[in-house]
């Protein structure tokens, strides 16, 4: 398992975790980062991430990005 914010821009990827506290976690996953979905890098800047999940385009800092495990 990796973090997202090694996942190439364009590479179709699967969560298979996500971190973090209560709070982060649950922010996640009210944004669709949920285990067993699909994301893909759009751009990567910085390690600031734009990402695709479940048909929705999302922006995520370093720190978020590197909850997410794929």
């Amino acid at each position: 398992m990796l973090p997202l914010t090694y996942a190439n821009v364009n590479e179709m990827n699967v969560i298979r975790k996500v971190g973090g506290n209560p709070e982060i976690k649950k922010h996640l996953e009210d944004m669709g980062f949920v285990t067993g979905a699909v994301v893909t890098v759009v751009s990567a800047i910085s390690g600031n991430l734009i990402v695709n999940v479940k048909d929705s385009k999302v922006a995520l800092d370093k720190q978020l990005a590197g909850k997410i495990m794929i």
